[in-house]
């Protein structure tokens, strides 16, 4: 299993995200799509940057009843994506009925991950405010185990969790792990973060970079930069 990159495009238009890609002239990034650019955009833009010859992350975190998922994943599935998810919080039904819905009459299907707990979520507000009185590592651990048992392929995670995942989960299972930041950067929003160097060495498959790349100056030395401390 091959790590990469993945820039999140985390952009309100079309018209910047393609400004955006069009710096990239020697490489294609794999891209992530969320839900901003996604619900000003809509399903074409999807279209048009795997037509550009990027792979796609859709991140859309889907989360209702299993049968409203099973029929959006139905849908989601014909974009050609390479990599769908949903919220572990769902449970392992709906996450199975996801698995049901994104996969194609042939039996292909994008990848399937889970977002476990964001990582705009430390201890003390999984406690005051969810009222899950259970240690955050032991909660991610117990939702990746629910993805795995779903049939998913992998889960977003922290990039601090991401080892302990593969020691419950198995080296096949995929950690997508966002919260990746410079020492020399602003950590934003984001609670539980690491370093593109540090998230190879604890076992991240792939790191999700958004601002660190597309606010920077030079956007292409900033990709080029993370792909060499995460890759190598």
């Amino acid at each position: 299993m091959s790590k990469d990159v993945i820039v999140a495009c985390d952009f309100s238009s079309a018209e910047k995200t393609y400004e955006f890609l069009d710096k990239f002239t020697d490489v294609k990034p794999f891209v992530k799509i969320g839900m901003e650019l996604f619900y000003s955009a809509g399903p074409e833009i999807v279209k048009e940057i795997k037509k550009r010859g990027h792979k796609i992350f859709l991140d859309l975190k889907l989360h209702d009843i299993p049968n409203t998922v099973k029929k959006s994943m139905s849908v989601l599935s014909g974009l050609d994506v390479d990599i769908c998810n949903l919220h572990a919080a769902g449970g392992i039904d709906m996450m199975k009925a996801a698995v049901e819905g994104l996969t194609r009459e042939d039996g292909t299907r994008p990848l399937l991950i889970a977002v476990t707990q964001l990582t705009s979520i430390n201890q003390e507000k999984m406690e005051n405010e969810l009222l899950i009185e259970k240690n955050l590592a032991d909660v991610v651990m117990q939702y990746a185990y629910n993805a795995k048992i779903a049939g998913l392929d992998g889960v977003v995670c922290s990039p601090l969790e991401a080892g302990k995942v593969h020691e419950k989960c198995g080296d096949e299972f995929l950690t997508v792990t966002p919260g990746i930041r410079y020492a020399d950067g602003n950590i934003g929003d984001q609670q539980r973060v690491t370093d593109p160097a540090k998230a190879r060495e604890i076992g991240s498959d792939y790191i999700v970079v958004g601002r660190p790349i597309t606010a920077a100056e030079d956007p292409v030395a900033s990709y080029k930069r993370v792909v060499k401390d995460f890759i190598g």
